[in-house]
């Protein structure tokens, strides 16, 4: 049996022009970057390429990214280094980001929540309405990681800066589903993360504007401009660079194609299934995110008769899985418990087809009325 993959915002394959990049770190390119030496000097020479081509991307310095092990140390890096006081966040963040500001919490910093909409969406209003004298850092998503809905973040940003406060945003859904050039957004802080766009796990940079000063979450050397200590991964800079490249070239055609194939999965399921709603549908979302709410299922069971008929997609966050309660971000626009539970998500990529899609709204089509005959889940209230 052959094996599809729609879950793309949890992770992505390695690409070819990833791994041919990332193979010579590994076996020629080995030394330490900070070593003055021969084989020290070829590492760094590979780093701050790297550092060039995510820097060309998202248009900035090359100074101001900064490598990390990935979204999440970026985003911990963003926000426990950057607050000193009030922070305003969302209600529909990644956990990457909630976690630190509860973190903040629990130590005595004001945190504030603001909602969105039931499309999934900040209003920028929320934001400016949130500010306090003491706010020091406001931190929204660039897009969502379950519904692909985009957040008004250059609008936000405006908001951010008149009140002189930094504004952090987490872009590790966005980058290479929709243009990201952090000048004209104008954020301080930018997050991504390598292997969502077909780099290797464990990689990724966080965008700090000059002259923003971040306290150390980390401590030993003085690695990263004294940003953040350790030896660098250079194998997986450089691979994040290659993928950054990559998008550079190619990013406006695959978005459009990959668009393309998500709207006729839309269509195909509303039209071979019934009682289907799809989240966040009336806001702009990223060319490759679907989440579609299945009425009377449970999303855990569809999410496993569709593995067995050969087809990867998620119930939600990857982070999240084996969780018992539902998404907090279908909770946090509206959804009931229920119907939370009854959500999946599909996320499509590069080496999705039409034939693929074809063949998924079958199976899905299938799975959702064998398991509502064999095992119905109430109506929603």
């Amino acid at each position: 049996m052959q094996h599809f993959y729609f879950d793309h915002n949890a992770t992505t394959a390695v690409s070819p022009e990833v791994l041919e990049a990332v193979l010579p770190c590994l076996d020629q390119a080995y030394g330490n970057a900070s070593s003055i030496h021969h084989f020290g000097q070829i590492a760094k020479q590979r780093l701050e390429q790297a550092r060039r081509q995510v820097a060309a991307l998202l248009n900035c310095d090359p100074r101001e990214i900064v490598f990390t092990g990935g979204g999440t140390e970026a985003d911990n890096m963003a926000v426990l280094g950057a607050a000193c006081g009030h922070i305003i966040t969302s209600a529909i963040e990644h956990t990457a980001v909630l976690s630190p500001c509860a973190h903040l919490e629990r130590h005595g910093v004001a945190v504030t929540r603001v909602r969105a909409s039931a499309d999934g969406i900040v209003d920028p209003d929320d934001v400016r309405r949130a500010l306090r004298p003491q706010t020091s850092l406001i931190s929204i998503m660039h897009a969502n990681n379950e519904l692909g809905t985009i957040q008004p973040i250059a609008e936000i940003a405006k908001i951010a800066h008149a009140a002189g406060v930094l504004f952090h945003a987490d872009g590790v859904q966005a980058l290479g589903k929709t243009p990201v050039d952090v000048q004209a957004l104008g954020v301080d802080l930018y997050t991504i993360s390598g292997h969502k766009i077909y780099a290797p796990k464990g990689a990724g940079a966080l965008f700090v504007r000059k002259g923003v000063k971040l306290g150390p979450i980390l401590f030993g050397g003085h690695h990263e401009r004294d940003r953040r200590p350790g030896t660098e991964n250079v194998a997986g800079a450089v691979g994040l660079g290659a993928g950054a490249e990559w998008l550079a070239r190619n990013q406006q055609g695959e978005s459009a194609r990959v668009a393309a194939l998500r709207d006729r999965l839309e269509r195909g399921i509303l039209a071979r299934v019934g009682d289907v709603a799809v989240n966040g549908a009336g806001a702009l979302r990223t060319s490759n995110t679907s989440n579609i709410r299945f009425d009377f299922i449970e999303g855990e069971a569809l999410v496993i008769a569709l593995d067995l008929r050969g087809f990867a997609v998620s119930s939600g966050a990857a982070c999240s899985s084996g969780a018992v309660e539902p998404s907090h971000v279908l909770l946090a626009i509206g959804l009931a418990p229920d119907a939370a539970r009854s959500s999946i998500r599909f996320s499509l990529g590069r080496w999705n087809t039409v034939e693929q899609v074809d063949a998924l709204v079958d199976a899905v089509a299938e799975s959702v009325a064998h398991l509502r005959r064999i095992a119905p889940v109430r109506a929603h209230v």
